[in-house]
């Protein structure tokens, strides 16, 4: 038997006999001290919170509001900053083989003589 079911048999038991007046009072008192000291159930969605992170109070649950935004932010930094490089990265790609494609050989970057090079080229054409 559960304690549900346990509490209903006591209720019934007590609604058919005639109990006096100051019983009724002490199980009055009995159950207004019980329900004083009764724990509210957590909600059932965040109950594993609760187990994992504790109260909030005290130096763990400002160890935890400090530390929780600061991850946040690390990562957030991680990840802007790995976007930046990836994108340097697709414009030296695309300089480069705009630069492999290109009609002028690769010897004339080499070259220093490079001006005169363009020079010759455009009196050529």
């Amino acid at each position: 038997m559960n304690e549900q079911q346990f509490g209903y048999r006591i209720r019934h038991l007590l609604n058919q006999s005639r109990v006096d007046d100051a019983t009724v009072a002490r199980l009055r008192e009995a159950r207004e001290l019980a329900l004083s000291r009764q724990r509210p159930e957590p909600a059932p969605a965040l109950a594993w919170a609760d187990n994992a992170v504790g109260s909030l109070g005290g130096w763990s649950g400002l160890s935890l509001r400090v530390l929780a935004p600061l991850l946040a932010l690390a990562v957030a930094a991680g990840a802007v900053y790995s976007w930046q490089q990836n994108q340097r990265l697709a414009e030296i790609e695309e300089i480069d083989a705009q630069l492999l494609t290109d009609d002028l050989p690769i010897d004339a970057y080499l070259d220093r003589n490079f001006q005169t090079w363009l020079k010759k080229r455009l009196a050529e054409q």
